[in-house]
């Protein structure tokens, strides 16, 4: 009866340590001869990668790299020309006084007056910066409101109004380009910012592919010029002055 007992302990520990184990019979007679049993313990975690087989090189590098390739040729045709070193120093200044990215500043502004935000625009009034956020109602009148880009809040706001005759015909021209159109300005800026400090949004609405006029400035001062597709969001360079 021991030597049973003996032999499942043993069995048992084998199933949880994993691999093979001996068991010795073991009786009160020191002379009858030892019976061995092999207890065979298939252990699954055996410390091997079940993938070991798989090839691991990743079969999207190929694909990475040309992604890589492609956005450097659009950041280099998105970069203005012609810019000498003041223009960027003026360019970086510019840049770092926007706190409040264009985006945030054109929420800000909807918060003030309802409508659509059509344009935004980082401008030098004097002796401060502002956001200049243009702002069609659904009435048909314009906004001009100016967002603070230190702090993010509204410190002016007027109606625009165009003497010209042609504010009618431009307004129709506007609501034609954002009808059915998905991204809005704020989305536009957003997509900007992936390629440096966003300056400027404004609606293109006279080009026969309609899209977001974005400009961004680098670190270093240099400036891009982008167009955001207004259905899908997909930003690419402005080739338009190629």
């Amino acid at each position: 009866m021991k030597r049973n007992i003996v032999i499942a302990t043993i069995a048992a520990a084998a199933l949880i340590g994993g691999g093979t184990a001996t068991a010795i019979a073991v009786s009160g007679d020191e002379e009858a001869p030892a019976k061995k049993s092999n207890v065979q313990v298939s252990n699954d975690d055996t410390g091997r990668d079940d993938d070991a087989n798989v090839n691991d090189t990743d079969d999207n590098d190929a694909d990475d790299k040309a992604e890589d390739k492609a956005d450097a040729a659009e950041d280099k045709a998105a970069k203005d020309t012609g810019e000498d070193a003041e223009d960027k120093a003026e360019n970086a200044a510019d840049a770092k006084v926007a706190q409040v990215d264009a985006a945030d500043a054109i929420k800000a502004a909807l918060k003030n007056t309802k409508g659509t935000a059509v344009s935004a625009d980082l401008d030098d009034e004097g002796t401060k910066h502002v956001w200049d956020v243009d702002i069609l109602t659904n009435g048909g009148a314009w906004h001009s409101v100016q967002v603070d880009p230190a702090t993010g809040k509204v410190v002016g706001s007027h109606v625009d109004r165009d003497d010209d005759g042609d504010d009618a015909a431009e307004t129709a021209q506007i609501r034609a380009a954002l009808k059915g159109s998905s991204v809005t300005a704020a989305e536009a800026a957003e997509a900007g910012a992936a390629k440096g400090t966003v300056t400027s949004v404004d609606l293109d609405e006279e080009s026969t592919d309609k899209a977001w006029e974005v400009d961004t400035t680098a670190a270093n001062g240099t400036g891009s010029d982008w167009r955001v597709n207004p259905d899908s969001g997909k930003i690419t360079a402005d080739r338009s002055n190629d």
